[in-house]
């Protein structure tokens, strides 16, 4: 009785327990979701989640902390790192236990416990890079990561070296991946990419780096590395040739993407590979074109590459979406008009986990925003697909249109729409016909994957998924606000919670990645400005009272469906999910962080889930796969008497599709065997002659198509020509003057203006406002109206070298009865449409836009005449904000000109009103003297003609005899910063009008030929002038006579013995006396080789001699062959695998061609008439075997012709060369790898390198095709030799060649860089050597150190006593020789070693016509230069800036600039004043 008495005591006791234990806080359900906050000291730089947990990272930079919560923001702990270092936090995206502080400088932190835990690793001499990502990760091992840093010298003050580091241990060991990268990326950087079989290429590094010798970003190139560059390959992106100009590249999903640019162009090349071995070109439909700047590879699947294009620049900008095929080389448009942002950010997103849906924005007045060049306001409409982007649809609710905030303005972090919660899409927008204002939205919900949508609450507001979908919470977005709102029934109804501590201004809301956590974290700011207060909230769901849920709670959901609701097949399968029902009143509380996976049904095969197989492409509509060329070869199966084989039926299944059954399309067909053979060729070359009514052509100009334009195979091969008659007619060829066709008839157009940056654009002036021009090489015409008629003697427009639609507009204004007029000036940033004052009274204005002058891309100089009245002073203006304001550089200038690196500005001395001095500046802001040498005497300096400055130096002509007739000059070189001179050459001859016989051989470092007066004394009292040629090999540092070949073209020994140089040497005609400023010695395509007319003699001889004859040298000009007798015009194709010649001033119905460099010639009959041949021309980048003939029929004197030359079916040219890059003189090679040399040095040093190009074999009977990398590799660096140095500033050569002071001078004082850089610590003494710019030499003899005594700057004695046994040999350099170059032009090292220089001079132009006989350009271009007015002249570099000869070559008047000429790098010049020379280069930045 008693035990049974206590026992029902003991259970009493215990139900009261329980009762007690249930009814206490911590065991009670809550009703509402539990919130704390938390106070940040700053603003949160960056936050995230570590996947699949509740742990938070958040990063303070202001404060240098990164601050870690374990329970999603509740608490919150300072991680234990060095205070104040934290700059930047990175969370590994592969492994979710990682994560990583970049510090400011070398020293950085990581984690492998999700934060718990931090380990110190440096990256030595390192600081994290700000130009791109620093880490890059490897999807598969995330021990192994790239880091991206710029390791920069003296403080970052001068050279600043990006440079790639790794590490395979997880920062155990870090360790020099590459120097001069762009950017890197593992081929294994997602999880979905694999390369290849076995996935054997685990440890691939791709990088975009710099060109071997170079750093201009035209020739940024692929490098390949599977042991982390121990090794390193270029890879082959268009069949056997590697591509330069690579400008960015990027892995998505199973695709590695690149993208390439070709100078003269903003349309990018995109190449992609799925496998980081074999590439392929991205082909888009040739009414579309990517751009640079203007394209965003979007969210992408693992069959797919999603692309928008823009299409329509900003501010109001948009673009085309396409979707690629599984490989990524064929691209299908999907949808026009998507909404773009100026970011370049596109109104795109998919839903999450669910293939084949996604949501777009549209421009609904696509048309009005296009005409107003984004200047009309856009308005959006929202689109819907739930077949992969093939149909769309609008979004609706209610039977109302629905348009919803998309990508393009991002008002919170994370997705916009969507989470893994499955079907639940949510977003901030509207009904009716347009997209409004965000604070004019509400907050939308559809359960259903976007096919119907709900409003769920007023106003716009912040939202996030939870619990796989149960929980739905939102903020108000609108205002302030002290209330979050939840919903339980995927946002049916709403409940309402207050936040503690007052209203807040929401800034995020988010959650774990995966949705699936009954957490949420809030960040927001109290109060504004300098009293905001940044608070963080944890909302917490998980002790809410509701159950979890049971298996009746949940429901099979269809994930894609159609209008009617019937399941849809993406990729051949059905999706369906497992889910909660909406009414259930449950959480899902399933194990936390596993995202729900769909259940998937096969569905039978259709014509939807094949694709084009290789070499086949879609027709027209879209139903079939043609061929797209020749088949592969089927192995054997066509020898024989065999006419059919079994092959490709065209179609493939897509790789990775799940269908079966239903259409077979990819099953294998029989197919002729003709079908593999490649095009028969004739064998002949062909000729079509077209002749025009006129006495002469006044203009030609090829719009060559660059290798990143893209279009269809027609347009491809296209090699478009615009040409003008003295008619005043303007005709246009697509196919090299095989057919032209006579455009904007009607219309008189007096000159015609290609785009000296966009191969595409081309203007053409009437007389009137009225300008007509093509965007697209022909294939469209549009107009219009200027502010004014054109100037009548300046050039009308002016172009901007980064955006192609900025234009300046000089026009004739107030002009009286004699046409006299001043000439005032307007801008257009939308070409054209509209125009807006730039100043008034003017000589010139100028875009001045070139690497390393900022960004200060409005930044514009304008000629001025003082207070605005004609015949005064002429002032220099500057201004970056289109003269809002503006300053005044200069009172009193002749003219200015810009060229590569420098802007150089010629201005009337002060001190002496008859003599001028020159200005020159790097950046556009800081001018500085230019010291020339001191045994440089000019009495009154009245003349100069800048050559060339692409080697970091400028080359300047400064006339020392004046006299008519007899002019000539003194070539100084300048250092690195353009502002102190030395002498390389005197009695260098010039004309009359100011050009000089000086010119560069393109495509090689450092050769150079000029005409020297050997009797100026002798000229100057009135005989006539006798020239030497000379030439140099070191850029300037020595000159020397060409040798002369021993026999002349007949095989004849010459009359003068040619071992006796100094009286028995080569001669050859210079600029001065060329037809056709194009027609250069050299080709850049055509590497080492030259053609020129001239005499082996003591002295050159008038072209009219029979003495003369036409040589070549093969060597760059060491040494030199006689070809043939007489006068020939040349012209190089296929980068030089062909040469033609034609007979120069004699009527000939023949020309002769060359396969093998010159060695051999061969005649071809073209005309049954004898033709006075005026011009040879080809496309400017010398790539093309078809060529022009310009002239008239000795018989006719009303028409004139063009013959076009077409040598393209040539036996000797069918078949392409085979050139391997990592075997380029294999077997089976069609090249072999070429040294240059200097003809003085025992060995192929140059510049102190050995340089190897690539060079076709003679004997070769192929064809070059794509243009080639020439230069392969610099084989080695080589010790320095005296051919490395010139003499430095006040020194001069003596006779054995050394570099003695000049008498009476003091050498320069080098402490004066001490004043200027209070923290340096030393400098040499000058030793009278200089290092050339482009010599790359190391050890040896350095003369710029031998014998030089370092010393320290004042107050820095004891430094320099503990740093100098630790200083080496490149810091000595640096310290003593480029520091000081550097702080006199007031810029950094950095701006002179990333500027390669812009391919071309300032150039000056002429006025003549090569076809009227009365008046022979070039001998008579301009007017005599008259009294004390400046000549600033510059003559031929290569290819690249806007050569000013245009329709003044052929008569018309004007002066301007082909690009002809410009992208072929030939010498001309163009002329800007009737009295003053000064051109420009105006190459394109990339």
């Amino acid at each position: 009785m008693w035990l049974s008495r206590s026992l029902n005591r003991l259970a009493l006791l215990q139900l009261f327990l329980l009762q007690l234990l249930w009814l206490s806080p911590a065991a009670a359900k809550k009703d509402k979701p539990e919130i704390s906050s938390h106070q940040l000291d700053n603003r949160p730089t960056n936050f995230f989640y570590f996947d699949d947990s509740n742990t938070i990272l958040l990063l303070d930079r202001e404060a240098g902390l990164v601050q870690r919560s374990e329970d999603a923001g509740k608490s919150w702990d300072k991680v234990d790192i060095e205070d104040g270092k934290a700059w930047d936090l990175w969370r590994h995206p592969h492994d979710n236990q990682k994560a990583y502080i970049m510090g400011r400088h070398s020293t950085h932190w990581h984690t492998n416990d999700q934060g718990k835990t931090w380990h110190d690793f440096e990256i030595p001499d390192a600081r994290p890079s700000l130009s791109r990502a620093p880490l890059a990760f490897h999807a598969k091992d995330s021990d192994k990561i790239l880091i991206h840093g710029a390791v920069c010298r003296i403080g970052g003050l001068i050279d600043c070296k990006e440079v790639t580091f790794y590490t395979k241990d997880g920062f155990e060991k870090v360790g020099k991946l590459r120097e001069n990268t762009r950017g890197c990326v593992f081929a294994h950087a997602t999880p979905e990419f694999r390369t290849g079989d076995d996935d054997k290429n685990d440890d691939r590094v791709i990088c975009v780096t710099t060109g071997r010798i170079s750093f201009d970003p035209r020739e940024h190139r692929l490098a390949v590395s599977d042991n982390f560059f121990e090794n390193e390959e270029e890879p082959n992106l268009e069949g056997d040739r590697t591509v330069q100009g690579i400008v960015n590249i990027a892995v998505v999903k199973g695709y590695i993407v690149a993208a390439a640019k070709a100078p003269n162009t903003d349309e990018l090349a995109m190449y992609v590979t799925d496998d980081a071995s074999t590439w392929h070109r991205a082909v888009f439909p040739s009414d579309s074109r990517v751009k640079e700047d203007a394209y965003t590879v979007l969210e992408s699947t693992s069959y797919s590459i999603e692309v928008d294009v823009m299409t329509v620049d900003p501010p109001n900008s948009m673009g085309v979406l396409f979707t690629s095929n599984s490989n990524g080389t064929y691209f299908t448009k999907n949808i026009e008009h998507t909404n773009r942002n100026a970011h370049g950010i596109a109104d795109f997103e998919k839903v999450q986990n669910i293939q084949g849906i996604l949501l777009v924005n549209v421009v609904d007045n696509w048309e009005d925003v296009a005409a107003s060049f984004g200047r009309e306001e856009k308005r959006l409409k929202s689109r819907i697909s739930f077949d992969d982007g093939r149909t769309f649809q609008d979004l609706t609710t209610d039977g109302k249109s629905l348009h919803l905030h998309s990508v393009s303005e991002m008002n919170n972090v994370g997705r916009v729409f969507s989470s893994p919660a499955p079907g639940l899409v949510m977003g901030v927008g509207n009904t009716g016909k347009d997209l409004k204002a965000y604070e004019e939205g509400d907050l939308y919900v559809s359960i259903d994957a976007g096919l119907t949508w709900a409003k769920a609450l007023e106003e716009a507001h912040k939202y996030e998924f939870g619990d796989q979908g149960s929980i739905l919470v939102a903020i108000n977005d609108e205002e302030p606000t002290d209330v979050i709102r939840y919903s339980l029934n995927y946002g049916k109804d709403w409940r309402k919670v207050d936040l503690p501590g007052g209203k807040i201004r929401p800034e995020a809301l988010t959650t774990t990645p995966d949705s699936t956590s009954m957490k949420f974290f809030l960040w927001g700011v109290k109060g504004g400005g300098s009293r905001a207060e940044h608070w963080v909230f944890s909302i917490d769901f998980e002790d809410m009272h509701e159950d979890k849920c049971t298996e009746k709670d949940f429901q099979e959901w269809t994930a894609r469906v159609d209008k009617d609701g019937k399941a849809i097949c993406v990729m051949g399968r059905k999706q369906s999910y497992r889910r909660r029902k909406p009414e259930a009143d449950c959480f899902i509380r399933e194990k936390k962080f596993e995202e729900i996976e769909p259940d998937f049904e096969k569905c039978k095969c259709t014509k939807e889930d094949f694709e084009c197989d290789y070499n086949f492409v879609r027709s027209k509509d879209r139903k079939e796969c043609v061929r797209n060329g020749p088949l592969p070869d089927p192995k054997g199966l066509c020898k024989g008497n065999a006419k059919k084989y079994k092959a490709s039926s065209g179609f493939r299944k897509i790789p990775g599709n799940g269908c079966e059954g239903g259409e077979n399309l990819d099953e294998e067909i029989e197919r002729d065997c003709e079908d593999t053979l490649k095009p028969i060729v004739s064998g002949q070359i062909s000729t079509e002659r077209t002749a025009f009514p006129g006495q002469s052509f006044r203009g030609y100009f090829y719009l060559e198509r660059t290798e990143s334009s893209s279009g269809s195979d027609k347009a491809n091969k296209d090699e478009t020509v615009v040409m003008r008659t003295d008619k005043s007619k303007v005709y246009m060829t697509r196919d090299h003057g095989k057919t032209w066709d006579e455009i904007l008839k009607g219309k008189e157009i007096k000159d015609i203006y290609p785009h000296p940056h966009f191969n595409d654009v081309c203007y053409f002036i009437t007389p009137s406002k009225e300008v007509h021009y093509t965007i697209n090489r022909g294939d469209t015409f549009a107009s219009f109206k200027a502010e004014s008629e054109p100037t009548r003697d300046l050039q009308a427009l002016a172009f901007h070298a980064d955006y192609k639609d900025w234009l300046i507009w000089t026009g004739a204004v107030d002009c009286d009865k004699g046409g006299n007029c001043r000439n005032d000036a307007w801008y257009s940033t939308d070409r054209g449409s509209h125009w807006q004052d730039l100043r008034h009274v003017v000589g010139k204005c100028e875009f001045i836009k070139e690497e390393g002058r900022g960004e200060r891309k409005k930044l514009v100089y304008c000629e001025q005449f003082k207070d605005e009245k004609l015949g005064g002073p002429l002032e220099l203006q500057a201004s970056d904000n289109w003269f809002a304001d503006y300053t005044t550089p200069f009172k009193s200038i002749v003219d200015f000109a810009t060229m590569s690196e420098f802007i150089i500005v010629a201005t009337k001395d002060e001190s002496d009103g008859d003599s001028l001095k020159v200005d020159a500046s790097v950046d556009g802001q800081t001018f500085a003297d230019a010291l020339f040498p001191s045994n440089f005497k000019v009495p009154i300096q009245k003349a100069y003609t800048v050559l060339d400055s692409h080697t970091h130096a400028v080359f300047m002509h400064v006339t020392v005899g004046n006299q008519k007739d007899a002019e000539y000059g003194s070539i100084i070189k300048s250092n690195s910063n353009g502002t102190s001179y030395v002498l390389s050459l005197d009695k260098v001859n010039r004309n009359t009008p100011g050009y000089v016989d000086f010119e560069k051989m393109l495509g090689l470092e450092g050769v150079a030929l000029v005409n020297v007066v050997a009797n100026t004394e002798e000229a100057e009292k009135g005989s006539g002038k006798k020239l030497k040629t000379m030439i140099t090999h070191n850029d300037g540092a020595e000159w020397s006579l060409i040798k002369a070949p021993q026999n002349d073209p007949e095989g004849k020994s010459y009359e003068c013995k040619t071992d006796n140089i100094a009286d028995c040497s080569l001669h050859l005609h210079g600029y001065t006396e060329r037809r056709d400023p194009r027609d250069g010695f050299s080709s850049p395509s055509a590497v080492g080789l030259m053609m020129a007319v001239g005499n082996v003699g003591e002295y050159l001889t008038a072209k009219s001699k029979k003495t003369s004859d036409t040589f070549i040298t093969r060597d760059g000009g060491v040494e030199w062959q006689a070809v043939k007798k007489g006068n020939y015009m040349w012209e190089y194709g296929d980068q030089g695998s062909i040469i033609v010649i034609v007979r120069d001033t004699v009527a000939t119905d023949e020309v002769l061609y060359s396969l093998d460099e010159g060695r051999e010639w061969i005649s071809y009959k073209f005309s049954d008439k004898k033709v006075n041949v005026a011009i040879l021309s080809t496309v400017p980048s010398d790539n093309s075997l078809n060529f022009l003939l310009w002239g008239r029929e000795e018989d006719s004197d009303s028409e004139i012709v063009t013959f076009n030359l077409d040598f393209s079916q040539l036996k000797e040219r069918s078949k392409q060369c085979n050139l391997d890059e990592n075997d380029p003189e294999g077997d089976d090679s069609d090249y072999y790898l070429w040294e240059p040399k200097h003809p003085s040095q025992p060995n192929n040093c140059l510049f102190g390198h050995i340089a190897q190009y690539h060079r076709k074999k003679p004997a070769s009977n192929c064809f070059n095709g794509r243009s080639i990398q020439h230069l392969h590799k610099i084989a080695s660096n080589c010790e320095c030799t005296r051919s490395d140095f010139e003499c430095d500033y006040n020194y001069e050569p003596a006779k054995d060649g050394s570099c003695v002071l000049v008498g009476g001078q003091e050498p320069p004082d080098h402490s004066q860089v001490c004043k200027e850089d209070p923290d340096k610590m030393s400098y040499f003494l000058p030793t009278g050597y200089r290092r050339i710019p482009l010599s790359t030499c190391e050890g040896g003899n350095e003369l710029e150190k031998y014998e030089s005594k370092e010393v320290p700057c004042r107050g820095h004695e004891k430094d320099f006593e503990e740093a100098h046994r630790g200083l080496g040999g490149f810091w000595i350099f640096i310290l003593g020789v480029v520091l000081p170059m550097c702080i006199a032009s007031g810029v950094g090292y950095w701006v002179w070693q990333n500027w390669h220089g812009k391919f071309g001079s300032i150039r000056l132009g002429d006025a003549g016509s090569p076809f009227d006989a009365d008046r022979p350009w070039i001998k008579y271009p301009v007017a005599a230069v008259a009294g004390i007015v400046a000549v600033l002249a510059a003559v031929p570099l290569l290819l690249g800036s806007l050569w000013r000869w245009g329709s003044g070559m052929f008569g018309g008047g004007r002066r301007y600039t082909t690009r002809g000429s410009f992208a072929r790098g030939r010498g001309d010049y163009a002329v800007v004043d009737e009295d003053e020379l000064l051109g420009e280069d105006e190459d394109e930045e990339v």
